[in-house]
């Protein structure tokens, strides 16, 4: 049995798993040794599918390019770029208000210690089927009615897609466009890329499934934009994800410092819009495990690079009930790869 036939028969089994409706998957080596695409279940591997908090490496790699060209300063205060937003009681801690003062780089690495709007307002619904629109105003009114995670730079990183809402309205601010727009003309049309963009009407691509129940949020997830709102295909995800790792979306020498990871929670770590995975030896029997640096989002889906193997993971589940369930899954697509080596 080939690479391929092996990778296939993996993502079948998977797929009759509970509440299992679709999977599709892209594995590549940077050699293009190992070139995989498939599919199963009620899915097919060209299908666009919403990537949800992928996006935020989109993101990231925007507000990189702005810094890039002097636009902005990573340590300014976001106050001081989104002048006509009022920031102020969005983040106060035992009466200190620290809402003006949250800096861009707090924002990217997910350690200005905001509220998550999602997690404490929309998630639920999301899971119900609940859809609606919603903009910046309503997320910083949500926020603000929510405890806030921390103070500012804590120690670690507090994950919270209100950073990503803030930083796509900076990219508005800065680039005097929409987001979808930035993406566009600054990623999209660069790198090729012609169906990857913002949420836009009702087609999804690649249902997506709450257990056993189909959810259907075109509303929401358009609103999500900078923090979870793409929809692509595996095709050019590829394309992306190897432009991000290679430093071909922005000034490579920004690598070192978005890959500074803060514990987020276990086993992930964070950076500039990147999550690290590296599993404890003691979880192993003490075997080392491949690192994965990348990000996955609340549908199931993925996007890795394990760059001791030089291989990329692309793919999704369009599952909610089981967010983390990439991780182990990956690991098996690279196990699997290291035990059939790369014969086709």
């Amino acid at each position: 049995m080939t690479l391929s036939q092996s990778l296939q028969t993996l993502i079948e089994g998977e797929a009759t798993k509970t509440n299992t409706h679709g999977i599709i998957l892209r594995v590549c080596s940077g050699d293009g040794r190992i070139d995989f695409k498939g599919s199963a279940g009620a899915a097919t591997p060209d299908t666009r599918f919403p990537i949800a908090s992928i996006t935020k490496m989109f993101t990231a790699a925007l507000i990189m390019q702005l810094a890039d060209e002097r636009a902005l300063n990573l340590d300014q205060t976001v106050q001081t770029i989104l002048t006509d937003v009022d920031l102020s009681g969005l983040h106060v801690v035992k009466g200190v208000d620290y809402g003006p003062l949250v800096t861009v780089r707090q924002l990217l690495h997910q350690t200005s210690g905001l509220a998550d709007y999602y997690e404490g307002n929309l998630a639920a619904d999301l899971k119900a089927g609940t859809d609606r629109r919603y903009g910046l105003g309503d997320v910083l009114q949500m926020t603000k009615a929510l405890p806030p995670q921390a103070v500012p730079n804590s120690g670690r990183s507090h994950y919270s897609d209100t950073n990503y809402q803030l930083l796509g309205t900076i990219i508005e601010s800065l680039t005097g466009q929409t987001y979808d727009r930035a993406l566009q003309s600054r990623i999209c049309d660069p790198l090729g890329l012609q169906d990857t963009g913002v949420l836009q009407g009702a087609d999804v691509g690649l249902p997506i499934y709450h257990g056993r129940r189909q959810i259907h949020v075109p509303e929401t997830l358009t609103s999500m934009s900078a923090d979870g709102g793409i929809i692509s295909t595996l095709d050019e995800m590829l394309v992306f994800l190897q432009a991000f790792m290679r430093g071909q979306l922005f000034d490579p020498k920004n690598t070192a410092q978005m890959r500074q990871w803060n514990r987020l929670f276990f086993p992930l770590r964070y950076g500039y819009g990147l999550m690290r995975i590296k599993l404890p030896r003691w979880m192993t029997l003490f075997r080392a495990t491949p690192e994965l640096i990348g990000h996955s989002g609340a549908s199931g889906s993925f996007a890795f690079h394990a760059p001791d193997q030089d291989i990329y993971l692309i793919g999704t589940f369009n599952q909610t009930d089981a967010p983390k369930r990439p991780i182990g899954f990956m690991l098996r697509v690279l196990n699997l790869i290291e035990i059939r080596g790369a014969s086709r």
